[in-house]
């Protein structure tokens, strides 16, 4: 008896030696490699790497040239309490002041700021143009807090549409009707110049600023980074008898996806896609090639060029670019309204 307990005695230290051996050997083996330790992260943050797409392949990026930042900027005029949306409009920025109501003109070669007319209340975006039977300049602005639509020219102020439900971006769906978002029903509609309305979009995500170019109109969620900026056939909207369902999984409508809080957005004269958004607290701009992004099924935020990174707050309500490639911004916080000269 005394033989066989210590058989098996000397059997269990065998089996618990291995074992012990074996779990060391796992430890070894997963600890064989250096460990770096984990830095802090910085209280100011750094641009991210930017790349550019082309129809079939993904640029480098060290073949982009680096973002402007807040010193490439200079300051066009500081003089508006609160300024809010901005449109050039031959030599001229007009902006929205949310402080006194007034629109304000600005002439940017001599930076003197002229109080335009009073009246709209809370504008995010403007839209100017000259009318091509009397001549006269035409301003047509969405008033965010009265619901309301406003058209401007000679005589005065009246309202062109009513009844909406936080209007915020406008931009021509073609020479008689304007294509309007609505930011609290998520939907954008079409408004006639004689003051006809109709929904054209449907399930949208908080969409803010709107673009248009010879054949697309793009929106911008800044409600969805999943759907930060959409695109759909302008012709459509306009010809289709019912509104268009954004959220129908059978089309695709995706332009750019990953980007926060995306407001204005701009076609520039260079065929680029220019949308204001943010990093963190701070207000950036980037760009894409609308063209390039529609043909890929969309782009993701890293494929979308960095053109400003700057210290202003977000969101950036205010961005517009002249023909010649002078952008103009501001923040919402600030009186203070910028440019920079991107390169033609």
């Amino acid at each position: 008896m005394d033989r066989k307990i210590h058989f098996y005695t000397i059997t269990i230290l065998i089996t618990l030696i291995a074992t012990t051996n074996n779990t060391w050997n796992k430890i070894n083996a997963q600890d064989s490699s250096p460990t770096t330790p984990t830095t802090a992260p910085s209280k100011t943050p750094t641009p991210p790497p930017t790349t550019h797409t082309t129809n079939s392949i993904t640029q480098p990026e060290a073949a982009q040239p680096e973002p402007l930042t807040q010193a490439n900027l200079s300051v066009l005029t500081g003089n508006i309490q609160r300024p809010n949306g901005l449109f050039w409009f031959e030599d001229k920025l007009y902006t929205s002041c949310t402080g006194d109501w007034t629109i304000y003109e600005i002439d940017v070669t001599n930076r003197s700021t002229v109080q335009y007319i009073f009246g709209v209340r809370n504008a995010h975006s403007l839209y100017v143009e000259r009318d091509t039977g009397t001549n006269e300049v035409n301003l047509w602005i969405p008033d965010f807090q009265t619901n309301t639509v406003a058209h401007i020219d000679r005589s005065g102020l009246e309202v062109a549409a009513s009844n909406l439900d936080g209007p915020w971006g406008i931009t021509p769906g073609d020479q008689s009707h304007f294509f309007v978002t609505n930011l609290l029903s998520n939907n954008v509609i079409s408004i006639s110049k004689d003051g006809e309305t109709r929904e054209i979009l449907t399930n949208l995500r908080s969409p803010t600023g709107v673009a248009t170019d010879a054949e697309f109109t793009y929106i911008a969620n800044t409600g969805s980074a999943r759907r930060a900026i959409e695109w759909f056939n302008t012709q459509e909207l306009l010809q289709s008898n019912e509104p268009a369902n954004t959220d129908d999984s059978h089309t695709s409508h995706t332009l750019v996806t990953g980007l926060q809080n995306t407001t204005s957005i701009t076609v520039a004269s260079d065929g680029y896609l220019y949308f204001a958004y943010a990093l963190g607290t701070r207000g950036v701009v980037g760009r894409v090639n609308p063209t390039v992004c529609r043909e890929n099924g969309g782009c993701t935020h890293d494929q979308a060029e960095l053109v400003i990174y700057t210290e202003l707050a977000t969101p950036l309500a205010g961005l517009t670019i002249a023909p010649d490639m002078r952008l103009f911004l501001h923040s919402s916080f600030s009186p203070d309204i910028y440019w920079v000269q991107l390169n033609p």
